[in-house]
Order: structure tokens, then sequence, then C-alpha cells
């Protein structure tokens, strides 16, 4: 029994075989009589690229049947039916909601905890891990409401709403009144954005792609604007140290610094978004990039979702101080890795889907711009925050939050300079990553 590869190649094939004893003319005719050679000509030529066309569709049927298309079957009428799809982003993003779907258990039971108060560890460690799901669902509504838009705008948007949760924690702290941890936890979120999210994203993507590639001009440019703005944060600490711990400049100055930097991110968003989109849209919009949802359910999710990260992050500042004691940590650890990892989830997650659907300027989009963004943005907004909750924050840092801001900037940048990125680089990446968390953990208090 023979199986029909292509639809159409039984025809052709019958078209060749009846055309036989007309191709045995031809060339009698063309040796006999050379005068009609060019009208011989054509018709030898229509043949054989027939043939060939015939020949490389059933080829490449064939090798999408081996590959990349589904494994398939007849069923009783004799049509194919799928028996398994083969495996995309869209598989990964799918397991992800579907965990974190379930995993909004806990904020019932983090609402539970809290009153009928358990102990500082449970009730901190609960209220933490609830805010991932919450900042998973908060991304997804951000990606469904700019479904249609570039990977400038994508990027952006998603980087903005994932520093919500980050946002939305330090202004708790804030409120209570540690200053420490809530500058611990910028300078978290901008290593763990630069180092942790952004190695995830390369090392997840190079396992399944020998090679990617990205806008280099815009990768360079993020870059050179994160080095930038992280300049702007690191000033106040390095003038600290020359003046000999003036309490008073140093708050003048991280306010006035504060101001520079909410400016040059306006301007930055000019740029990406207005005069030089071009070097930010990446791939166009594809079949892939289609919302879902409804855009008043859009909304609602992304209200309902920074709504219960408020509640979450007011649960986990109450707690942090004594779960810290109790964990034997210390609040600039907590803030630097545990705050800054639960505030970061959702560019961790959509990073890394992207990453593994080959999209990697907007993976890269999300890892360097939200690193930026905290630092123009989520900063500035802080340190005004605290002069209207009187409870003033500076920008000065300890010297090793400064070497572990410079050090992840400038990895970052190495990596992304040459427009292509492995898997050997997410690892180093996360190696940096990882030897800074230590040198955090054994910091004396």
């Amino acid at each position: 029994m023979s199986v029909d590869i292509c639809g159409s190649f039984g025809n052709e094939s019958q078209k060749r075989l009846d055309d036989r004893p007309r191709i045995r003319r031809v060339l009698r005719t063309k040796a006999l009589a050379p005068a009609k050679s060019r009208e011989n000509d054509r018709f030898v030529e229509r043949f054989v690229f027939r043939r060939y066309a015939v020949i490389r569709a059933s080829v490449e049927h064939m090798r999408n049947r081996l590959t990349d298309a589904p494994m398939t079957r007849k069923n009783s009428s004799g049509a194919f039916h799928e028996n398994r799809a083969p495996y995309d982003g869209h598989q990964k993003g799918d397991f992800i909601d579907t965990i974190a779907l379930w995993a909004l258990i806990l904020v019932p039971i983090a609402i539970a905890l809290e009153l009928f108060q358990a102990p500082e560890v449970v009730r901190f460690l609960t209220s933490g891990l609830a805010i991932i799901p919450l900042a998973r669902f908060l991304g997804q509504a951000t990606e469904q409401i700019s479904a249609r838009s570039g990977a400038g705008l994508g990027a952006f948007l998603n980087a903005s709403f994932g520093n919500a949760a980050e946002l939305i924690i330090g202004l708790f702290a804030l409120r209570a009144g540690l200053q420490d941890l809530v500058k611990a936890s910028l300078t978290g979120a901008i290593i763990g954005n630069a180092l942790l999210v952004l190695g995830l994203a390369f090392l997840a993507g190079g396992v399944r792609f020998e090679k990617q590639v990205f806008n280099r001009t815009a990768a360079g440019m993020n870059s050179t604007l994160l080095l930038l703005s992280a300049t702007g944060l690191l000033v106040p600490a390095v003038f600290h140290l020359s003046s000999q711990g003036a309490a008073a400049p140093e708050a003048s100055l991280s306010f006035e610094i504060s101001i520079v930097l909410i400016a040059t991110y306006l301007l930055s968003l000019m740029f990406s978004l207005k005069t030089h989109r071009h070097l930010y849209r990446g791939e166009a919009p594809s079949e892939e990039a289609v919302a879902n949802w409804s855009a008043s359910a859009s909304i609602a999710v992304l209200l309902a979702s920074s709504a219960a990260i408020a509640l979450m992050s007011e649960f986990l500042v109450r707690s942090v101080e004594p779960a810290a004691k109790a964990l034997g940590m210390t609040d600039v650890f907590v803030g630097v890795i545990f705050v800054a990892v639960v505030g970061n989830a959702a560019e961790h997650s959509t990073a890394v889907t992207v990453a593994l659907k080959n999209k990697m300027d907007i993976s890269l989009g999300i890892a360097l711009g939200s690193s930026q963004q905290i630092a123009l943005f989520v900063a500035p907004t802080l340190v005004f925050a605290g002069r209207l909750f009187g409870q003033p924050l500076d920008l000065v840092f300890t010297p090793l939050e400064v070497v572990a801001v410079l050090l992840s900037v400038l990895a970052a940048g190495f990596v992304s300079f040459d427009g292509e990125s492995n898997w050997m680089e997410g690892v180093l990446l996360l190696a940096v990553y990882l030897i800074l968390a230590l040198a955090f953990y054994f910091l004396p208090a």
C-alpha cells in the first residue's frame, strides 16, 4: 500500500509519465531540426522544473513530518489527526501558569496565619511566597494589555508592572521605618535582574538553542543606560566616604539626585518609545501575541493582583525583623536576596519563557529594563515617599552593595555586548550572583 506524501504528488507523477513519449519526440526533433530547438528547450525546461518542484515539495513535506510537525496517524475514517504537539514556549508558559494558579492558595493561608498570629517565620515565608503567583498574574495581565505592541513597549510594560511588587513592598517597609531593608531590596533588585534573571534566561534559552542573537544596538544602549543610572545611586555612598558621614548633606544630595534620576527616566521613555523606538522594536508581533483576555478582565486582574500584593507586603514587613533574627539572617541579606527575588518573580518567569521561544530581544529588554527602572524610577520614588511618610531615605549604600551593583552591571554589559548569547554565559552570570549572595550572607549586621 502506497502512502500519499504530498496531495498533488500523484497527479504530477501521472503527468510526468504521460509526457514521456513527447520527450522522446522532442529530443529526436531537436537532433534533426535545430531550428525548432528553442521551442523544444522551453518545453524541456518546463518539464524539468515541474519535476524538480514536485520532488522538492515532497522532500520538504517529509522533512516537516519527521521534525517540526506533530506526530499523526489515521483514524477509522482515514483522516489524519494529531497525537502530540511539538514543544514550544507555550507549553512551559502553561505549566508555570498552572503552578501559579494552584499557588494562589497561599494568599488565604497567609491571611489566616496573620489573623491567628502564627509564628513570625511561618508568616514571613508564607506571605513572601504568596507574592510570587500574584506577581505572575500581574505580569500576565500586563502581557494581555500589551499583546499587540512591539518588543520595546512590551518589555517596558512588563518591567514596569513587574517592579510594582518591588515598589509596594518598599513603600510598606519604608512606612515601618525599615530603611536598611528598603535600600538592600533596591540593591538586590538591580543585581537580581542583571545577574539572576538574565542568567536564567541565557541558560534556559541556550540549552534549547545553540546560539541566540538579539539587537546589539539596543542591548548596548540598555547596558550603557543601566551603568549611568547605577552611577547616580552610588554617588551618595562615595560622598559619604569622602565627607566622613555628614548626615544632612547626604539626605539633601540623595533628594536632588532623585530628581535627576526621575528626569532621566522620563527622557529614556521618550527615547525608547518615541524618537528611537526602531532600536527597541525587535521582532514583529507574531500570531502568538494575541490578547486572549478582554480589556476589562485584564484590568480587573491587574488591580486585584496589585491589591493582594499590597496586603501580602504588609504581612511580610510586619514579620521580617523577628523572622530574620529567628533564621540567623541580617536585614541586608533578607532584602538583597529574599525580598528582591519575591518582588522580581514576574521578570523571572516572563524572561525565561520568552527566551525559550528564542525572543531574546524581549528577554534582554525585560532583565536590563527592569534594573534601569529600579534605579531611575523605584529608588527616587521611595526617596520622595520617605519624606511624605516622615521616614527620610538616603541613597547611601554599604561598600559591598556598591561593589555588587558595579560588578553586576559590568557583567551584564559584557555578556550582551556582542549581540549573541549561549548557555555558558548564563552559567557565568549565575555564578557571579551566587558569589555575591554568599558575601551578603556572611556580612556582619
